[in-house]
């Protein structure tokens, strides 16, 4: 009985993905507005990070992209049901894709793709399963709920096409995926995991606590790097995946100078659609020695 509740939201996100995009997008941004107002402390971190990376913006402005990342948000969540339930077809023709995703495929490298947190994460990995024959690998942080654990399990590897490891694993899983069964590696290089192998370089002018192993696993492994960003399309036009070309330039002997360099490209993306970046994660929780905390 106690996992009732999870399996009820399950069994909603399976009746809604049977609706017309549109439908659903309607309401995952209602859903966002519910969420603004009553999330009071998740509205508070996407206010700090907002006000912390963009300084010059007006308050007003800031409030009102907020609000517009919330029903981003909401959508997310709903249409999540569409990702993990709907039939391949469906997918195919709702997830456009421009660049080479094929480029997996070709490659006598393991490819790692870098992919920052947009609302549509989970799109652009469908898209690396849908659209190239690769097998993918990636990690993900377990969820304390273990039916929607579980449920998150297999609607991300729903396809037969790879698998994901929890954080609690390691690092060592994937690593023997990758050599020893071809695996490529979808990667989420912008989470706050603490001290333990990242270092403090600029996040929009802030010091923000970065994983190494972008860089440290690229060189070791051998990888070539793509870098793919996801985004919603407004109503019921789908989504848009950009496999991008890959970056000539990563990684190289300087594992800091390489994460820099790829803060600033998120940077650069998060500034072309910000109101679809994961605002609500605390992107700045972990500090350097002396500094205060900023949330």
């Amino acid at each position: 009985m106690r996992h009732l509740p999870a399996r009820a939201l399950l069994g909603l996100l399976w009746l809604v993905h049977l609706l017309p995009l549109g439908v659903q997008a309607f309401a995952g941004r209602q859903l966002g507005r519910l969420l603004h107002r009553l999330a009071g402390p998740r509205r508070r971190i996407a206010r700090r990070n907002v006000a912390l990376c963009f300084p010059a913006m007006a308050e007003a402005e800031r409030h009102a992209m907020v609000r517009e990342h919330f029903q981003w948000l909401g959508r997310s969540l709903l249409e999540r049901g569409l990702l993990w339930y709907a039939r391949p077809e469906r997918l195919r023709r709702l997830i456009h894709v421009e660049g080479d995703v094929r480029l997996a495929e070709r490659s006598e490298r393991p490819v790692m793709w870098l992919v920052p947190h947009f609302m549509a994460l989970d799109v652009a990995g469908s898209a690396t399963q849908l659209f190239q024959q690769r097998m993918v690998g990636s990690i993900y942080q377990a969820q304390s709920n273990p039916v929607f654990d579980a449920a998150m399990r297999r609607g991300r590897v729903r396809f037969g096409q790879g698998d994901i490891f929890s954080r609690k694993e390691g690092v060592l899983p994937l690593i023997r995926a990758i050599r020893q069964r071809g695996f490529m590696f979808f990667n989420l290089p912008d989470m706050d995991f603490g001290h333990r192998e990242a270092a403090f370089v600029p996040f929009f002018g802030v010091p923000a606590a970065t994983l190494l192993a972008p860089s440290k696993m690229a060189r070791a492994l051998d990888m070539v790097v793509q870098p793919v960003v996801a985004e919603m399309l407004p109503g019921g036009q789908g989504y848009r995946v950009r496999f991008l070309p890959p970056w000539t330039d990563f990684p190289t002997d300087d594992p800091v100078a390489d994460i820099t360099r790829m803060n600033r490209w998120i940077e650069a993306e998060v500034r072309r659609n910000p109101a679809q970046y994961l605002w609500v994660h605390k992107r700045f929780k972990t500090r350097p020695p002396g500094e205060p905390k900023l949330y």
